[in-house]
């Protein structure tokens, strides 16, 4: 699935499953060498060697703007300071590479013809542990256990998060944004929903975060891959969570709220739609306008932003256009494919959300609904917050807060964010953690 509303410099993806392995050392060289390549633009000789469904996802030329985009945000490319071999299905080699600004992971998977079948970068796991545990939080005061989240065949393990003591504790399901998260929405070197668990924990609040679907299943996260809907990348393994909590004895079932955040934030209305299990639903920067309009709209700031030059940055934006255009188009139809950010998209994925309506169906729920804005996110800007007014004008139990010096993912920064500001350590502002737990702790329990 690709990443939308995201570092739009780390969407060189496509990952398709395979079968079979070539052997390591022959891998770890090729993937020493097409990085080589890259760093040398030579973006026609790496695709030469890629298998035909790679070819046709990222062409050359999408693989030259991801790279210009990378080399924009974290400097050009020094070295490569380690190799990770693993064989998920494939023969998977992981780069960790230094680059100017930041290390980030270059991940490059090998069919059993010794083809490149998948490309993507991400911030370095190297970077990811520095994770420290945020000033508000209080470890001593909760524990964490493993806990499965089951949604037919697919199991995806996660964190429950929870006060000691005698319960039954209010409990917070956490649905994460676009693209294939990890259950702490790890990005760079912060992990926002972990700040979130150990923060509401700290406050006596169960927190469930779980693997997302696709980071765990990639193209096997639906029956038919080319049937893939927003339902089985978020909706159905939330409700699936919301149900795992009510059955735990330590979980007060009448006090299950659900939390999204950005595309999660989008979805926690439908999500709730004929749920009775819960309570509450916390958008943090979920969004009314339709993502791919939102995405288009990132590509045109970020250009701007970045200083991106006219020759480059039009002919990218010009094909996100072209793609919104396909999404949006009348004869859009089951069965074809969307490229949009240098993915495929089967259209199945665009028609799940061409009927929804998030403001229409918050404004229909008469459970209480928590909207949180960052004044400075760029992803989804605080127009949003505007319209979610507006679409919850007349809900009484709405509550909003908007936070000026916060960013996407609700850290504190000064000036114009941008997506390098992901890669600097932060934390979940603590207010934002102050405002949830009271909020939670003000809502009415239902009998």
């Amino acid at each position: 699935m690709n990443r939308l509303l995201i570092l739009l410099a780390l969407i060189a993806l496509v990952a398709p499953l395979a079968e079979g392995q070539v052997p390591e050392k022959i891998s770890v060289q090729q993937a020493r060498t097409m990085l080589r390549e890259m760093e040398a633009h030579q973006f026609q000789q790496v695709m030469s060697r890629a298998d035909d469904r790679l070819r046709a996802a990222l062409p050359a030329e999408k693989l030259a703007a991801v790279w210009t985009s990378l080399e924009a945000q974290v400097g050009k490319f020094q070295e490569i300071r380690g190799v990770v071999v693993s064989h998920p299905g494939m023969t998977v080699v992981t780069l960790v590479c230094h680059f100017e600004r930041a290390d980030l992971d270059a991940i490059l998977s090998f069919n059993s013809a010794g083809q490149l079948a998948g490309l993507f970068f991400r911030p370095s796991e190297s970077a990811q542990a520095a994770w420290a545990a945020p000033p508000y939080a209080h470890p001593d005061s909760f524990t964490e256990t493993p806990i499965t989240v089951t949604t037919g065949r697919w199991h995806l393990p996660g964190t429950l998060t929870l006060q000691k003591g005698k319960g039954p504790f209010p409990a917070v399901v956490l649905v994460q944004g676009s693209g294939p998260n990890d259950e702490d929405e790890t990005i760079g070197p912060n992990k926002p929903f972990k700040d979130l668990a150990w923060g509401l924990a700290s406050h006596g609040i169960a927190v469930l975060r779980y693997e997302k679907r696709t980071h765990k299943y990639g193209l096997g996260s639906s029956a038919d891959p080319a049937r893939l809907t927003v339902n089985d990348e978020v909706v159905d393994d939330a409700r699936s969570a919301v149900a795992l909590l009510a059955g735990l004895p330590e979980i007060d079932s009448h006090r299950i709220f659900v939390l999204g955040h950005s595309l999660g934030g989008v979805m926690a209305p439908r999500i709730a739609t004929g749920d009775a299990s819960i309570a509450g639903i916390i958008l943090m920067a979920g969004a009314i306008t339709p993502i791919e309009r939102l995405a288009l709209d990132q590509v045109r700031l970020i250009a701007e932003r970045e200083h991106v030059p006219q020759a480059e940055a039009n002919p990218r934006i010009a094909a996100v256009e072209a793609s919104v255009r396909e999404i949006e188009s009348p004869s859009l139809k089951m069965g074809t494919t969307v490229h949009f950010l240098g993915a495929k998209v089967p259209a199945s994925y665009w028609l799940s959300l061409r009927n929804y309506h998030p403001g229409r169906v918050a404004a229909a729920l008469r459970i209480p609904i928590l909207v949180l804005q960052g004044g400075r996110d760029y992803q989804v800007p605080p127009s949003e917050f505007a319209l979610w007014k507006k679409a919850l004008a007349g809900h009484k139990n709405a509550t909003f807060q908007l936070y000026p010096a916060l960013n996407h993912i609700f850290v504190a920064g000064t000036g114009p964010s941008t997506p390098s500001e992901y890669l600097k350590p932060g934390h979940v502002d603590g207010e934002v953690i102050d405002a949830i737990a009271t909020w939670i702790g003000s809502t009415a329990r239902r009998h």
